[in-house]
């Protein structure tokens, strides 16, 4: 039932190694699902913490060029280290988030949408279709400067412009006693990509495209978010949208999050860099586990990063290490591998390296809805006498199982 001879890879991918669990089941993934089948020489870049600490994450950004060179990345998840972490794994600094790293460097947005099965309902009633949504990949807190303030002082934002002038200065806060300070930012050219990237996949996917900011708060940052936004519809879209029967709206972020609540879905929910954040992660869960979830880096340049959706599962991996079983979904994997492959086979014109990746989701789907699901997904499953809760490694073996017979069926 094995195909005699595998499938090339014309241009590599570039492969970023992760953390924890997902480190774990990434190998488990390679040797079981792909390495069979395919002739593949990945570049392969290891962003586990302990090498971006010993690279001075010199690593991280060297990957995040690989893809400006070859296209497409898949990511597994890495750890973002907190004080805790520094002394657990004897860092130098709390390095930053190699995910903000990244896509500081690419640019562009970042798509989720839910990993749907026939026996996993969302947990919101009224959803009927998928929700997407369309994550700012830039900027925010991910690229914000902190200050740890000790005493009373004045906090102040400062610009000082390179054409000369005086300095523009605002005061913060005038601090009796101990506080914190923080800086975020964002830039025009990198806000205009992203409302682009949206409407272009919204009338792409045929979907309705909702957008939400605090701007009656935030008059100058989240206004200018809706600025952007709307300039880009009424020049761009507005009548593609009417035409094929699609809605653009604002409203405020908090309207946003209950039209979506009371939504049937369908769809794309653009959002700020840490809104989309956080309320991918509540999608996920809604629609049955935060493995669920597929997630794909878009660059205006044509650079792709497909990635993992959630984070690396350090409860399950100290399990692992003491020898003790896990249940852990490796779906949001398996689908960033298919989501790289098929689209290095787009850009190389390589059709059964796309038939490849399309029957490896198909296997990964089928297995679930065939009963064969891990403990998260068993909670959430429609009860059938078939459902059957299997550990890690089980589960990717059915997977592979079921590839199998999908690869000898085609």
């Amino acid at each position: 039932m094995m195909p005699v001879k595998k499938i090339r890879i014309k241009t590599p991918i570039v492969e970023m190694d992760g953390d924890e669990m997902t480190r774990i089941m990434w190998g488990m993934v390679k040797e079981k699902l792909l390495l069979p089948y395919l002739d593949m020489k990945p570049e392969y870049y290891d962003l586990g913490l302990k090498h971006r600490d010993e690279t001075d994450d010199k690593v991280t950004v060297d990957a995040a060029e690989a893809i400006k060179k070859h296209g497409v990345g898949v990511k597994c998840a890495t750890i973002t280290p907190n004080k805790e972490r520094v002394r657990e794994y004897n860092l130098k600094q709390e390095w930053k988030s190699p995910n903000g790293t990244i896509r500081a460097i690419l640019d562009g947005t970042v798509f989720r949408a839910p990993i749907l099965v026939k026996n996993i309902l969302p947990s919101v009633k009224t959803w009927k279709k998928p929700i997407h949504i369309g994550r700012h990949a830039y900027g925010d807190v991910y690229r914000n400067a902190e200050i740890r303030v000790l005493g009373p002082g004045k906090g102040e934002l400062v610009f000082t412009s390179k054409k000369g002038g005086e300095p523009v200065k605002l005061t913060i806060q005038e601090f009796e006693g101990p506080g914190i300070l923080q800086g975020i930012h964002n830039i025009d050219e990198s806000i205009q990509s992203f409302s682009k990237a949206c409407f272009t996949y919204a009338y792409d996917m045929k979907l309705h495209l909702w957008f939400g900011t605090k701007d009656t708060i935030s008059k100058t940052y989240d206004a200018q978010f809706r600025r952007i936004f709307d300039e880009e519809y009424k020049m761009n879209w507005e009548q593609k949208f009417k035409e094929t029967g699609l809605e653009y709206s604002f409203t405020l972020i908090d309207d946003t999050v209950a039209r979506i609540m009371r939504s049937e879905g369908g769809v794309l929910w653009a959002c700020k860099n840490y809104d989309g954040d956080v309320m991918s992660d509540m999608l996920g869960s809604a629609y049955g586990s935060l493995a669920m979830m597929t997630s794909v880096l878009v660059s205006p340049n044509g650079f792709y990063e497909f990635e993992a959706s959630h984070g690396t599962v350090q409860r399950h991996y100290y399990k692992y290490t003491k020898g003790e079983k896990t249940s852990t979904n490796s779906m949001a994997l398996i689908f960033a591998w298919a989501g790289a492959l098929k689209k290095r086979g787009e850009m190389d014109k390589t059709t059964d390296v796309v038939d490849f990746a399309t029957n490896l989701e198909q296997a990964a789907v089928e297995t679930v809805e065939n009963g064969i699901m891990t403990a998260d997904l068993i909670r959430v499953a429609e009860p059938s006498p078939n459902n059957r809760a299997v550990y890690t490694e089980e589960f990717i073996d059915a997977v592979s199982e079921q590839l199998k017979s999908l690869l000898w069926r085609g």
